[in-house]
């Protein structure tokens, strides 16, 4: 049942993330422009952490997952789940955002449904190496604060702040994913050129979220200030609450 609501929890906090994420940008993306899209991601970050992170981690996002897998925090048939309700989670927030636009007379300002691509403002390889950097700093800044033994309750501060750093710089020029569920909800209904880039926006992200899990032991391991073993299980009474990834 424990795992059940994990999961349920992770399908629910990919939905709302994508939902006012990409809804922000597809409503605002002109009238508020990037800090609004920003700023938006950001807080829904930042408020799910603070919700579901007790729950399931509050991961969110398949490149947060492979960090938190490569890292020995949860089992592979664990994060294989938590994949499959992400991309659920991306593929209704994506549904409602269509059909909103649709039918519900909502003018979208990206022209694209809010999803990511590449060739107006930057090229393809420009794309993958923006998109690595810019998930490889969130997923280490994920797996870093939330293995800090003291002032755990700002973990959530800290990762909300460095998505909304990472959709400052890429937004204009990709639109910023960051999160290849974020980036399969949207391009699913937008299909043509979206449809087509999407494997980069898959492959590049999950990338910099290996390459986060990599490095983040070498900040973990040399500071007594941070923790470098996984938590231990939901059932010892001892275990602290926390906001980041939790093993399944």
């Amino acid at each position: 049942m424990d795992d059940v609501r994990r999961y349920a929890a992770e399908f629910l906090g990919t939905l709302l993330l994508v939902f006012f994420g990409v809804g922000s940008a597809v409503a605002a993306r002109i009238d508020g422009g990037v800090v609004v899209v920003a700023l938006a991601f950001g807080f829904v970050m930042l408020a799910l952490v603070y919700t579901i992170g007790p729950l399931s981690g509050s991961h969110v996002n398949p490149a947060v997952t492979l960090g938190v897998l490569l890292s020995g925090k949860i089992s592979p048939v664990g994060a294989v789940a938590y994949w499959i309700t992400q991309f659920a989670g991306a593929t209704v927030a994506g549904a409602v955002i269509w059909g909103l636009v649709r039918w519900g007379d909502v003018a979208d300002q990206t022209g694209v449904l809010g999803s990511n691509g590449y060739g107006k403002h930057i090229n393809g390889g420009g794309a993958a190496v923006l998109e690595t950097i810019l998930t490889f700093l969130f997923v280490l800044v994920v797996l870093v604060v939330t293995s800090r033994a003291e002032h755990a309750g700002f973990a959530g501060l800290a990762i909300g702040l460095a998505l909304a750093a990472a959709h400052l710089v890429g937004v204009t020029l990709t639109g910023a994913s960051v999160n290849p569920a974020r980036s399969f909800g949207p391009a699913l209904f937008e299909g043509g050129a979206a449809l087509r880039q999407l494997w980069l926006f898959i492959v590049f992200p999950l990338l910099g979220g290996a390459l986060a899990a990599l490095v983040a032991p070498l900040i973990i391991k040399h500071n007594p200030r941070y923790r470098s073993e996984p938590e231990e299980p939901a059932s010892k009474p001892s275990r602290r609450p926390r906001s980041g990834p939790e093993p399944t």
